[in-house]
């Protein structure tokens, strides 16, 4: 699994120019589970000489809920969903306070920005996000983002600030990604087990279906092993080199130490918008197509066609996520639909001159636009169930 010049692959963090680094929540807190001074201070330290040393900086950090746990007196993190909101609505002032201050010691401005991974899924939104810190970084200010916690939903449960951040690198076309954790690296299996081997470099052609890592967070956080590995796999899909070790070897891996796990990047950049699609996105419902249509959209890279349909599965309206599936439920694709699931089940096997003619010239569309389809390459088994 190792490459063949790692410490060259690893000066890439070093020298590049423009970097995402996330933190998680449970290297930023202390033994009762509050944000931790010293450590925020440790951390814009490391950022701040990747800052003066030319590199243009974007941190994503968790760490909102945590730091309003003791202004709202828990002793750890809430489980119902409404008081995590809270906590977030909370913490996050206090949280961006400190980061104010610290970085200020190191005559660094920062700037809040806070995101779901949905607002990167909308063209609008996306060119905006793209905008915004494009010109922050371009002015010299760190922005400092995480996920909008007081408004999210599945992101507070799953952990999104780890993929968030791996989207965030393809917006701004990061030179490499740092996802810093209280864990050093990846192992070939738990790090606690005796014999336990860390991996110190994945290769673009690497398969880590072998390698057993647990699925659960921290106390204080929500990300685990399984949600930074999907974070590397986005970003190095996208071209991004992404490196994993621990906050407290941070600046080793900067420069260029044998600690932590290193991916490879592969193949050309692709969009945060696809990255998504193939990766994060929550699909709403199924889409099932025939032989042809499977041909037409994975091999001749046409648009999705209601003569192709031949069943619709769940519940979801125009503009979400939906996955297309062969005739035996092998995901080929995922992508925005046009219709409703409503809608579908009357246009299945019609061509769209038919559908003119029958329902108006509102129906004389697609299903899926190519442009708003990624194609599965390591086709599977449809990973949600719908009624």
């Amino acid at each position: 699994m190792s490459t063949p010049n790692p410490v060259t692959d690893r000066s890439t963090l070093r020298d590049a120019r423009r970097i995402v680094v996330k933190v998680g929540s449970s290297s930023l807190t202390d033994g009762q589970g509050g944000v931790s001074i010293p450590a925020i201070d440790a951390l814009t330290r490391v950022v701040g000489q990747l800052y003066h040393s030319g590199a243009q900086v974007v941190l994503v950090s968790s760490g909102a809920i945590a730091a309003g746990f003791k202004p709202l007196g828990l002793a750890k993190r809430p489980k119902d969903l409404a008081t995590q909101q809270a906590a977030a609505a909370v913490g996050q002032s206090r949280l961006m306070a400190q980061y104010s201050e610290s970085f200020w010691k190191h005559s660094i401005s920062v700037a809040q920005v806070l995101l779901t991974a949905e607002d990167l899924m909308r063209r609008t939104q996306y060119n905006n996000a793209f905008r915004s810190l494009n010109r922050l970084l371009n002015l010299g200010v760190i922005p400092v983002v995480n996920e909008n916690d007081a408004v999210a939903t599945h992101e507070i449960r799953f952990g999104d600030n780890d993929r968030l951040a791996a989207l965030a690198a393809s917006v701004v076309k990061a030179d490499a990604l740092l996802l810093l954790s209280d864990v050093d690296a990846l192992y070939d299996g738990p790090p606690t087990r005796s014999g336990a081997r860390r991996i110190a470099n994945v290769s673009a052609e690497a398969n880590l279906d072998h390698v057993s890592v647990g699925d659960s967070g921290s106390a204080v956080g929500t990300g685990g092993m399984v949600t930074k590995l999907q974070a590397a796999s986005i970003a190095t899909d996208a071209g991004i080199p992404t490196f994993l070790t621990s906050a407290d070897n941070a600046q080793a891996a900067i420069d260029g130490e044998d600690v932590g796990t290193w991916f490879d990047s592969r193949g050309e950049r692709k969009s945060a918008r696809n990255a998504w699609l193939e990766h994060m996105a929550v699909s709403r419902g199924r889409i099932m197509i025939d032989d042809g249509a499977v041909e037409a959209i994975t091999v001749r890279h046409r648009s999705l066609l209601p003569a192709g349909l031949i069943g619709v599965a769940g519940t979801f309206e125009s503009g979400d996520v939906v996955e297309v599936v062969n005739s035996e439920g092998i995901v080929v694709a995922r992508g925005l639909t046009n219709y409703s699931a409503n809608e579908l089940p009357t246009m299945v096997g019609k061509s769209t001159r038919q559908l003119r003619n029958e329902l108006g010239p509102e129906y004389d569309r697609v299903v899926i636009h190519t442009d708003d389809a990624v194609i599965v390459k390591q086709t599977s088994l449809s990973r949600d169930h719908y009624d």
